[in-house]
């Protein structure tokens, strides 16, 4: 992955990956925007990419439209 570089352009159909993982990485996420626990219910749903950002280091951070929180690509899948 290219620092900076998104994988899911605005616009984009992405589905969110299933509760399992994002369990585990809520587990194992200890930096910035943690997963809440409302997100989990989220699990496998598929919405449009309205927002990116980028954290320092080059995290990507995504914003969904119609499913609130920021979304860590690595929480992501193509739809």
């Amino acid at each position: 992955m290219l620092a900076y570089k998104e994988n899911f352009p605005v616009g984009t159909p992405v589905r969110i990956v299933e509760r399992e993982a994002l369990e585990n990485f809520r587990t194992v996420w200890k930096y910035h925007h943690k997963l809440q626990p409302d997100q989990l219910d989220y699990a496998g749903v598929t919405a449009v990419v309205e927002k990116i950002g980028f954290y320092h280091g080059g995290d990507i951070l995504y914003e969904l439209k119609e499913v609130p929180g920021i979304w860590h690509e690595e929480c992501l899948r193509a739809a």
